[in-house]
Order: structure tokens, then C-alpha cells, then sequence
């Protein structure tokens, strides 16, 4: 195939539906987040669909204190960049576990956080 497909949307319709989806190249086997152009390994352009387990390790976080006004009644909460179980790392916003507790190797799973009709990337307890 010589377009991606995962488009930005696609993921988050998938996402929404409980799945993460990644794209791996079918010339180098590369995996990576979508959307992209093009391969970051060989700068070819040929995706396909990878499902994810949801499962991964938080590599590193922060703790929002200040947050953008659609966000100021969440404060504080964590971010997470999250090392997931296939190698692929996603950013996400991190539920159900007390800040203090939040710290990086923590296994985490994959969970929609869906507002106002707006999906987006969270993780959970494992």
C-alpha cells in the first residue's frame, strides 16, 4: 500500500472503541504511532494496521498543576508518555491512580477518556 492508513481519525475512532492502533511498515517492519508520511527508518510509504495490546510501562510523566482553561477544574492530574508492550511510545493522560503513586515502570493500560463527545488517550491501572 502506498498511502498510510491510520489516518489521525481512524485512530481515534478506534481509540474510542477501546483499541489503540498502530502502523508498522511493510518494508522495514518498523512500527510506529499514526499518523506519518513516511517511514522514519526508510522513508518508504507503506503502513499497514497494528493492533495494540493497550499494555505498556510509563517511561516518563508530568504533573499538571496549571492547566489550559478547558482543563482547569481537572488540575492536578498526570501525563504520561507510555512505553507500550509492542515498543511504540504513546502519550496519554493518566486515570485512577493516585499522583503519588504515579511513577516511571508503572505497568498501565490503555483506556478512552471520552467528554463531550471528544476521545482521547488514557491510561489506568494495569
Amino acid at each position: 500500500m502506498t498511502e498510510p492508513v491510520v489516518t489521525l481519525r481512524h485512530f481515534f475512532e478506534q481509540a474510542r472503541e477501546g483499541q489503540l492502533t498502530a502502523i508498522r511498515c511493510g518494508n522495514c517492519g518498523a512500527l510506529a504511532t499514526p499518523p506519518r508520511e513516511f517511514c522514519p527508518s526508510c522513508a518508504q510509504r507503506r503502513w499497514e494496521p497494528v493492533a495494540l495490546s493497550g499494555e505498556g510501562t510509563i517511561a516518563s510523566y508530568t504533573i499538571i498543576r496549571v492547566a489550559p482553561r478547558a482543563h482547569a477544574g481537572d488540575v492536578p492530574y498526570a501525563i504520561a508518555a507510555v512505553q507500550m508492550k509492542e515498543g511504540v511510545s504513546m502519550l496519554g493522560r493518566v486515570l485512577d491512580i493516585p499522583l503519588d503513586r504515579v511513577k516511571v515502570g508503572l505497568a498501565v493500560r490503555f483506556r478512552p477518556l471520552v467528554r463531550d463527545g471528544q476521545t482521547a488517550v488514557a491510561f489506568g491501572p494495569a
